[in-house]
This record gives C-alpha cells, sequence and structure tokens, in this order.
C-alpha cells in the first residue's frame, strides 16, 4: 500500500498508463472514451480501471465515458506533474551520464536539475545533459532547492550511504538503479530498477 494515502501502490503506478494513453487520444482529438476503450488501451481490466480511478472521485457519465481532457488534468493533478518537478541525479557512470540525456523526462513533468558524482575526474569529462556538481555539493543543493526527488546510480556499495545523506536531507522519494535494497524510513518511498534482474524475468519466456 501507498505508505501516505492508503492506495496502492500498483494504483498509482496504473494512473502514469492511464495518462499516457489519454494523452495519445487528446493528439488525435478524441474526446470522450468509454471505460472498457481506455482500459484496453491501457492493457487492464475496465473493471480494474474503475476501480483505480475511484480511489480519487467519481468521473465518467454512464454511456458516454469519459472526457479526455477533463480526465486527464484530474490525473495530472494526482500526480503532482502539472508543472516541473525538480530531480536529481546521483551518480553519472554510463547509466547515469545516459539518463541525464534522456529527453523524455520533461514530457512527464520531471526535470533533472543537476547531477552529482563522486569522481573529480569523471564529473569533469562525462558527457552529460545538465550540469554535474562535486557529491560534496549535493546536501546544500538539495536543502537549497527544496528537491524532494532524486535518481540513484551509484555502485552498490555506496548506495545505502547515498542514500541516508538524501533522506537527511528531505529527498522523500527515490528512483534507485543501483541493484541493491536501500533502508529508508517509512515516510520514504524507493522505486528498484534492477535491469538484470528483468532481463532474468525475460529469460524464461525465451525458448
Amino acid at each position: 500500500m501507498d505508505k501516505r494515502t492508503g492506495i496502492p501502490r500498483k494504483s498509482i503506478y496504473r494512473l502514469s498508463i492511464y495518462q499516457r494513453c489519454l494523452e495519445r487520444l487528446k493528439n488525435n482529438d478524441v474526446e470522450t472514451v468509454s471505460s472498457s476503450a481506455l482500459a484496453k488501451a491501457a492493457g487492464v481490466k475496465s473493471t480494474q480501471l474503475r476501480k483505480d480511478l475511484a480511489h480519487f472521485g467519481q468521473f465518467g457519465i454512464r454511456g458516454l465515458g469519459y472526457n479526455v481532457n477533463a480526465l486527464a488534468e484530474v490525473i495530472i493533478g494526482v500526480l503532482g506533474t502539472s508543472s516541473l518537478q525538480a530531480v536529481i541525479l546521483v551518480g553519472m557512470g554510463n547509466l547515469g551520464a545516459a539518463l541525464s540525456r534522456y529527453s523524455g523526462f520533461g514530457k512527464e513533468g520531471f526535470e533533472i536539475s543537476a547531477a552529482f558524482e563522486a569522481d573529480p575526474e569523471r564529473a569533469k569529462t562525462v558527457r552529460a545533459g545538465v550540469q554535474v556538481l562535486p557529491a560534496s555539493e549535493m546536501s546544500p543543493y538539495v536543502v537549497e532547492k527544496e528537491v524532494r526527488m532524486a535518481i540513484l546510480a551509484v555502485p552498490a556499495e555506496a548506495a545505502q550511504s547515498v542514500t541516508n545523506e538524501l533522506v537527511s536531507c528531505g529527498v522523500q522519494a527515490i528512483l534507485n538503479f543501483s541493484p541493491t535494497v536501500l533502508k529508508v524510513p517509512d515516510n520514504v518511498i524507493v522505486n528498484s530498477v534492477d535491469l538484470a534482474l528483468e532481463l532474468e524475468h525475460l529469460s524464461y519466456f525465451v525458448k
């Protein structure tokens, strides 16, 4: 369950999928969509779609469906992406550097405002899409800019200590690409992406 609202985290995750589907409909000048059509586009059952949306209010008109623009605005408000949210990136190895150059974050309402790297030589030479600062400047930056979200792409052995520092500065949500389990307080959310583990899962289905 989501620690702050009691809403299942999977429901919150699916909101992002619904939002992407709604954006495609808006781009195609579609004004209304039925629950069954939106659910099919999102790859879920219509009952699941209605259950997820019910956590946030009553939407849609029986027989007509959902107003695409109105529902999109509601979901954007729920997800907090109506304006760009500042995110910092910690670790500028190959993965971190690639993430810093990814243009898709801005389209979804997020802006990597700065990156931090502990290796001075790497910080000077890495080809990054954002300003790269020394790791020693991370805490003051987070406090001054009131940053609440971070992407972690540091080696596993450094991940927990960096996480502790981020949490102590006020970061409340971490997207973790380090291959380790992080320990955080109950008020901090961590989403971990283990790329090797995901490939292992996929390999099961390869014959």
